[in-house]
């Protein structure tokens, strides 16, 4: 399996080249040359696998330059109870008929990014001591990618992290569980704006290619490939779980700020997985909420970018949507990166119509949004009515599903974090704390290290300068 740019540049690379290497040199995103196609003989041999053989048997099909007894080694330490508290992995909790919750926030920090992070801090420690290298890695989050990433590198060897988050934008309990670390190989750089402006500065260093190749920076963000393949396994699981047949069809409710989560969900329908809809769900920032209503991908500024009680959905530029559109623009790379370069930096966005627009239907996404006062009362009716405590940005995807139940279909929402993470709204919604894990008891409290600094792509490269041997 060989991977190309979404901008153009098809010089083949393998899984563990791009594994390290983040953005493409032409400043585009990675995909395999293909999709591979799973048929119904595979689909009935997975049924009954355990989660860490399912991903095993899915990440072979896109990675063939790790031997297979050390990948299935990776996914078996990765994916155990040990590590996610429960053999299932992601279990699905049923809400009503039809409807359910596929539980993805069992990991260490509580969120669904832990995933995919788990596996991915042991294939960058695998492979760079397989290369003798060393790997700083560089990450923007709008609140639960850092605290994944950090938990899953920390210790790690050959291994540094930058971690960019928007300061005073997150959560008291995302700040406390990223910003209380003192692992020496840990950095969080506490950046004075809104989380584009921190994936900004993310894209620009990796875009300057001298820098990026003298500091050896490599991304974790959901622009990694790594990230993304490994987030396409819950969705077959989650299948198999609400159904018994392979004549059956599915549709996911997916939270997106960054349309990563819902990209892999994208990836596993057109490796062949029965997904009836991909539902689309944003908060008050509803950019891809906008383009999937009209074609129109239209980018706002930080002054337009509104600070929710869904933070990490507060996001205006979606990095995993050029992975969707080249695809959708049937795979052509100079349109891609017409789109995502000069009209993207010059207009602010760009409108697909016609025959370009009508494909999106093909796909099967459909979206909405959800506000404050949506996520208010879905919280509360989840605990009253169905005794299920949900985290805000679950309740704006279970919001949004129940706009586009089908008969006959079931509705899997994905879970996005444990409510624990965001206790001001939930004491909002239902007049009580949320339910902490004893381990993260007082996690406020512990000593913090951070380092403030301007929204510069200059600073934040002068302070990796410093801090990256």
């Amino acid at each position: 399996m060989k991977y190309l740019s979404t901008r153009g540049d098809d010089r083949p690379r393998g899984f563990c080249d791009i594994l390290l290497e983040g953005l493409a040199p032409d400043g585009g995103l990675y995909l395999p040359a293909r999709y591979p196609r799973v048929d119904e003989a595979t689909l009935s041999r997975w049924r009954a696998l355990p989660y860490a053989e399912l991903a095993f048997e899915i990440l072979s099909l896109y990675i063939d330059d790790i031997p297979a007894v050390d990948l299935q080694r990776l996914t078996r330490e990765t994916y155990s109870a040990a590590v996610f508290g429960t053999g299932a992995i992601t279990p699905l909790k049923k809400l009503e008929d039809g409807l359910y919750l596929q539980a993805l926030s069992n990991g260490p920090t509580l969120a669904f990014k832990d995933m995919a992070m788990q596996l991915l801090g042991r294939l960058f420690e695998y492979e760079l001591a397989r290369r003798g290298e060393e790997l700083n890695i560089l990450g923007a989050t709008s609140g639960d990618t850092g605290s994944a990433a950090e938990y899953a590198m920390r210790g790690k060897k050959g291994v540094r992290v930058f971690m960019l988050s928007p300061y005073g934008r997150m959560s008291a309990f995302q700040q406390a569980q990223m910003f209380s670390l003192q692992d020496a190989n840990i950095h969080n750089l506490a950046i004075e704006g809104v989380f584009d402006d921190c994936q900004d500065i993310v894209k620009a260093l990796g875009s300057d290619l001298d820098f990026k190749r003298r500091h050896r920076l490599g991304t974790v963000n959901s622009i990694n490939w790594a990230r993304l393949l490994a987030q396409v396994v819950y969705y077959f699981a989650g299948y198999f779980q609400a159904t018994r047949s392979n004549d059956e069809r599915v549709s996911f409710a997916v939270p997106s700020g960054n349309f990563g989560n819902i990209c892999a969900g994208h990836v596993a329908r057109m490796m062949g997985l029965p997904i009836a809809q991909l539902v689309l769900a944003t908060n008050e920032n509803d950019v891809l909420d906008e383009f999937f209503r009209t074609g129109r991908y239209r980018v706002r500024g930080s002054a337009q970018t509104f600070e929710t009680s869904s933070p990490s959905m507060d996001i205006s530029k979606a990095s995993n949507f050029e992975r969707f559109v080249f695809d959708l623009l049937q795979r052509d790379g100079a349109r891609t990166a017409a789109l995502f370069g000069p009209l993207l930096a010059h207009d602010g966005g760009f409108t697909l119509g016609g025959a370009e627009f009508a494909r999106v239907a093909g796909y099967g996404f459909v979206s909405g949004r959800s506000t404050h006062a949506d996520r208010v009362a879905t919280i509360r009716d989840s605990w009253q009515r169905l005794g299920v405590m949900i985290d805000p940005h679950t309740a704006d995807g279970l919001k949004v599903a129940r706009e586009h139940l089908q008969a006959d279909v079931p509705m899997l929402v994905l879970e996005t974090a444990l409510p624990a993470k965001f206790a001001d709204t939930i004491r909002e919604a239902l007049g009580r704390e949320p339910e902490r894990p004893a381990a993260l008891q007082g996690l406020e409290d512990l000593p913090r290290r951070f380092k403030v600094l301007p929204a510069d792509a200059e600073e934040v490269k002068r302070y990796i300068e410093a801090h990256c041997s």
